[in-house]
């Protein structure tokens, strides 16, 4: 049996949680203790951490933040190993690293009307760039898409960042549609839109950016391949863009929606699946402070 204990935090000090919160199911807030982040860190930029020292390192995205406070906050949701093993600590724990902020800010200009589009944990850092998007003068359209009703959150907050707001939602439990891709389709046939923004999984990133092609419209996509350095070192976060490799986490994260090459994206996304299933099957927990690993 291997075991990993995280550490318990004793007062203020950096990489310490301050605040945990379950926003839907699998899906949780972290209010986490980064002056040094937190002073400058802008909307499209992210963060690399790790939730032990025996842990990987993990690419996320900033769902808020709070320069007086000097904190941040994270949205994520518990699908991997890695993202099981943060959603176990709790108000008072201490993550291993937290290195940021990284990565370019997203393109902010006062453009006219524009769409913004989220889905899962991208709704917290879809909501973070859409008030920013409205701070410059925009007119905002958010268009939000969960798998099921029950997976929504935030909607009182991204109505205040927007000026409209749109649900979808697989089960049709909320909203009128299923998928993002079919109102953002609808929006783009019956207004001049000047900019579309996507934040989210990967595949809602991809059939967005392809419904919007035909219209001509400016598509900004907010890509998190697989991450190691995040400083352009390793290369594990290459992607392809207008035929060209670009590194997301330097060159990043976002890129123009239109030009990515979507299908090796995907393929790459996929590499270490078996690796991670495996992973999840030999993990069991005690307690919510303690992680185990059936030797096998």
């Amino acid at each position: 049996m291997i075991e990993i204990s995280c550490e318990r935090s004793v007062g203020s000090i950096p990489n310490e949680i301050l605040r945990k919160e379950t926003l839907a199911p699998g899906v949780t807030l972290m209010e986490i203790r980064a002056p040094e982040v937190a002073e400058k860190i802008l909307p499209g930029q992210f963060m690399i951490l790790r939730v032990d020292e025996a842990g990987e390192r993990i690419p996320m995205s900033a769902a808020d933040w709070d320069r007086e406070k000097g904190t941040v906050t994270l949205v994520f949701q518990e699908l991997g190993l890695s993202t099981k093993k943060l959603g176990l600590l709790s108000a008072g724990d201490k993550l291993a690293n937290l290195a940021g902020p990284l990565g370019r800010p997203a393109e902010v200009g006062r453009y006219g009307t524009v769409v913004v589009v989220s889905g899962c944990f991208g709704t917290g850092p879809g909501r973070a760039l859409a008030e920013a998007l409205k701070e410059a003068g925009n007119r905002v359209i958010y268009i939000v898409e969960a798998l099921r009703g029950e997976n929504l959150f935030w909607l009182d907050r991204l109505e205040e960042a927007s000026d409209e707001l749109i649900v979808a939602s697989g089960d049709r439990a909320a909203g009128t549609a299923r998928w993002a891709r079919e109102p953002l389709k609808e929006v783009l046939a019956s207004e001049e839109v000047d900019r579309v923004y996507l934040v989210g999984c990967t595949f809602m990133m991809m059939s967005c950016s392809r419904a919007s092609a035909p219209f001509g419209v400016e598509t900004r996509v907010s890509l998190m391949p697989i991450m190691i350095d995040g400083t352009g070192m390793c290369g594990a976060c290459r992607v392809n863009v207008g035929g060209e490799t670009l590194l997301a986490c330097v060159e990043g994260p976002e890129f123009d929606g239109r030009l990515v090459d979507w299908d090796e994206l995907m393929e790459r996304a996929r590499g270490y699946l078996k690796e991670e299933e495996r992973a999840l099957d030999l993990l069991e927990i005690d307690d919510w402070h303690q992680v185990r690993y059936r030797d096998r």
